[in-house]
């Protein structure tokens, strides 16, 4: 997850609520390796019926989940282990009981913080105080056009825009920070930017930009993933959009961490200052190092874009054995740098800061899980000359 706001303007909103100030200079401490962010997916069912759904959710989906007792349990070992922060996810979290069990185990502690991403349509007034009353500290809503009918068509259901804005002015009038969470493909790219702007008009204070990712039923359309023509234009233009809101919208990347790498090429005046930049994007983590994804069977994978890749079973072992460095199935996540061995990612040397991309990218794209993610757009060659490194 790369900071856009942080690194060009110094601030963020929803990122300082939940981690404190942080920024070139002060990279953020509030992950560790054995403590990371948790993204719960705590069930399969959705309402919607989306083309690029990570876990291939939907309403009439039946398969394994934990029981209501074992997601007790796992609550308590998320809050036993110290996890610093709760995204829960799904399918749709708001579509199952399980959520609400979870979220009332989990209330009133000071760890983990809480989190929901929702495709807001479920996100009533009714439910948005119940979540305030629960303490939850961030609310994000999938829109994917500023086009109502485009999104809907995305999304599967008629109507899905309107009741995903709904569900953010209900956010924001129980008091809970909201966002707008956008996949981007070649597609909508262009519109993109403009999604700052319609949170700004809603009272949102941030918006995320996910990469399409080649994983569940986004694997089927991987020919929708942009150009690098179209990533290069697409930063510029909200690394603008940071500035112009700064303090008022933060903007995030997610899925793209060699995006970190590249604004911190044009941000730099120099050498110094370009590698205080990267230890700010080094200190995000990404799957399996400083986050970790708990999927509705209790499995737990390195993230939710790397899901078949399992660490371990929370119904045959602890969170803590399973976050541990010895885990030989974490391992490779955690030495991530030491395993790339495509021809770019591999010589690059900010491997250790971006992580290498997508490895489910570079699976469905090149077939090699270790191999390069094609999406990067950053010569790494050229930024190494520029700054003499």
């Amino acid at each position: 997850m790369i900071p856009v706001s942080v690194l060009v303007a110094g601030r963020g909103t929803v990122s300082e609520r939940i981690k404190g100030r942080y920024g070139k200079g002060r990279p953020s401490k509030f992950t560790s390796i054995i403590r990371p962010v948790v993204f719960w997916n705590i069930t399969y069912k959705c309402n919607l019926r989306c083309e690029h759904c990570y876990i291939d959710a939907g309403p009439d989906v039946e398969r394994p989940e934990l029981s209501d007792d074992e997601v007790v349990r796992v609550a308590r070992e998320i809050a036993g282990h110290g996890i610093p922060l709760v995204v829960f996810s799904g399918g749709e979290p708001l579509a199952s009981r399980k959520f609400w069990i979870a979220a009332e185990e989990l209330a009133g502690r000071e760890r983990p913080k809480l989190s929901l991403s929702t495709n807001g349509t479920l996100l009533t007034p009714d439910v948005a105080g119940r979540l305030k009353k629960l303490g939850f500290m961030y609310v994000g809503v999938s829109i994917d056009s500023l086009d109502p009918r485009v999104h809907d068509k995305f999304r599967g259901v008629s109507g899905a825009w309107e009741r995903a804005l709904e569900g953010v002015r209900a956010s924001v009038e129980a008091g809970i920070p909201a966002g707008l969470r956008f996949t981007l493909t070649r597609w909508n790219i262009k519109e993109a930017p403009g999604v700052v702007d319609l949170a700004a008009r809603l009272g949102a204070s941030r918006v995320s930009y996910y990469l399409l990712d080649t994983v569940g039923r986004g694997a089927a359309i991987k020919e929708s993933l942009p150009t690098y023509e179209q990533l290069r234009d697409f930063i510029s233009r909200v690394m603008d959009k940071a500035r112009e809101y700064v303090g008022v919208v933060e903007v995030l990347l997610v899925r793209m961490n060699w995006a970190g790498v590249y604004i911190a090429s044009l941000l730099a005046r120099d050498r110094e200052d370009f590698i205080e930049y990267l230890k700010v994007i080094e200190a995000q983590g990404d799957c399996g190092r400083k986050t970790v994804s708990i999927y509705p069977d209790g499995t737990v994978r390195p993230c939710q874009f790397i899901d078949y890749m399992i660490l371990g079973s929370l119904r045959e072992k602890s969170l803590s054995e399973i976050l541990s460095p010895d885990n030989p199935r974490l391992k490779p996540f955690l030495e991530m740098p030491k395993m790339l061995r495509g021809p770019k990612c591999s010589r690059c040397p900010f491997k250790e800061h971006c992580g290498g991309g997508s490895r489910n990218r570079a699976l469905t794209l090149t077939g090699d899980f270790w191999g390069d993610d094609p999406t990067c757009i950053i010569d790494y060659k050229e930024i190494v000359s520029k700054f003499n490194l």
